[in-house]
């Protein structure tokens, strides 16, 4: 990530309501960082996101039937898991 201003070549403004401002301001103060900083760096995160969960791939169509395949078949008995699960969890209600 680019840090430094001298390297930020362009520049950008937001409207945001006072209270938006307010609770940004306040985030950046717990982050140690400028609210320029924290918005810049959080907007990046956003958009990586958003940019990653409309990547696609392309595999050949053999894989992709041996995707499909993968998909079509019963759950694996894993006993582990069954005894974790089937023991209250720490979020359960100790009453019930």
């Amino acid at each position: 990530m680019i840090t430094t201003k001298e390297n930020r070549e362009t520049r950008f403004s937001i409207r945001a309501t006072v209270k938006q401002k307010e609770l940004i301001a306040r985030a950046a103060l717990r982050s140690n960082k400028t609210i320029s900083e924290f918005v810049l760096e959080n907007i990046i995160e956003a958009a990586e996101a958003l940019e990653l969960d409309n990547a696609d791939f392309v595999v050949s169509r053999k894989k992709h039937k041996a995707f499909l395949a993968a998909l079509d078949e019963p759950p694996k008995s894993i006993p582990a898991l069954r005894k974790l699960f089937s023991e209250p969890s720490v979020l359960d209600d100790p009453q019930s």
